[in-house]
């Protein structure tokens, strides 16, 4: 039996918003919202996002626009909000949907579904955490909740299998899980919105430590270490800002940070390899032509383990390195150089 179609806006047409929003049309009534109208006219042109994905042709069901309000009006009375933003545009995005809901008499969208990974600098809040702070104090604010999980875009875009967890609110996960269990996708429900928001972060930095180590020929051996501390690392940090033990052995922990840590799609693991070869981080992320989360994240989650007085070797180097206090044979050599150690299972003390 067919499920009922779900009206779905995405906002933000990026890779990963764009590859969501092509995936959920083949069973649902979408809207790709983008903020620049010359990209929705070429995109309505070309039939495709080809500054982000392209050759991945549209489904003839995908709407495009590039009003806002309308956009919104397309999922009220319970439809799903997919911000598929960076981090850093996330707390803008969400002060503009609080204004413009209170603005109007037709209710919020059943809920807003979160697609970015990372920390937001300055407040050092996870993203789910910025919108609740936008949202919070205000009667009608929606419920919220998070997507998550190994993804390269392109690979969903194209209708490769992937696996993902949706975390939060039971309202938001139930309707994403409506909406996106289907076909290629597999969305695994989770209460724990800290642990998957954390796993998401950290993994970035991680996979710039991995780049950096794959850069300097340093062999699958290494990748391998660097991958297994590094799960260690994000699990106390998680741990230590109230996520659980076992969301870091799924699919927002050790999943996504396998694929990230080892993926060719993968821009902080590039990120790393180009450290390794002397180029500069500025050329780097300039060239780059999409965000690297794991550049700005580095800091704000070394900053964390200091205040949490978590030991993250790895983390801390990558910091060093993205901040020009340390070359990358140098960060490896300080790795190396650690002293021997009992191997716990990984939590705080570990």
């Amino acid at each position: 039996m067919l499920k009922p179609r779900t009206r779905l806006v995405v906002l933000g047409a990026g890779a990963w918003g764009t590859a969501l929003a092509v995936h959920a049309a083949a069973r649902n009534d979408v809207l790709l919202w983008a903020r620049d109208a010359a990209q929705v006219q070429r995109m309505q042109r070309q039939g495709e996002n080809a500054r982000y994905l392209p050759g991945v042709e549209f489904p003839d069901s995908l709407r495009l626009g590039v009003d806002l309000a309308p956009a919104l009006a397309h999922a009220a009375d319970g439809g799903l909000v997919v911000l598929a933003v960076t981090v850093a545009a996330l707390r803008g995005m969400a002060q503009t949907l609080r204004e413009l809901w209170s603005r109007t008499a037709a209710p919020p969208a059943a809920g807003v579904l979160i697609l970015a990974k990372g920390f937001e600098q300055g407040s050092a809040l996870l993203a789910h955490q910025v919108v609740e702070q936008v949202f919070d104090g205000w009667a009608r604010r929606p419920p919220v909740g998070v997507l998550s999980g190994p993804s390269f875009a392109r690979e969903v875009a194209l209708g490769l299998p992937v696996a993902l967890a949706a975390a939060g609110s039971r309202r938001v996960v139930d309707a994403a899980v409506h909406a996106l269990h289907g076909g290629s996708m597999r969305v695994y429900a989770t209460d724990d919105i800290v642990g998957v928001g954390v796993g998401g972060a950290v993994k970035n930095v991680l996979a710039i430590a991995c780049g950096v180590s794959d850069g300097l020929r340093q062999g699958a051996n290494a990748r391998a270490a660097l991958i297994t501390r590094g799960l260690a690392e994000m699990a106390r940090l998680g741990l230590a800002l109230g996520g659980r033990q076992e969301t870091f052995m799924g699919l927002s922990g050790l999943g996504d940070l396998v694929l990230t840590c080892t993926g060719e799609l993968s821009r902080n693991r590039r990120v790393g390899l180009q450290l390794a070869a002397g180029k500069e981080l500025h050329a780097i992320v300039r060239d780059l032509g999409h965000v690297a989360e794991g550049v700005h994240t580095a800091r704000t989650v070394l900053e964390l383990a200091r205040a949490h007085e978590l030991d993250m070797p790895i983390a801390e180097q990558v910091c060093a390195l993205l901040e020009q206090r340390v070359d990358a044979a140098g960060a490896l050599g300080l790795l190396l150089a650690r002293e021997a150690r009992d191997e716990p299972e990984p939590g705080p003390a570990s």
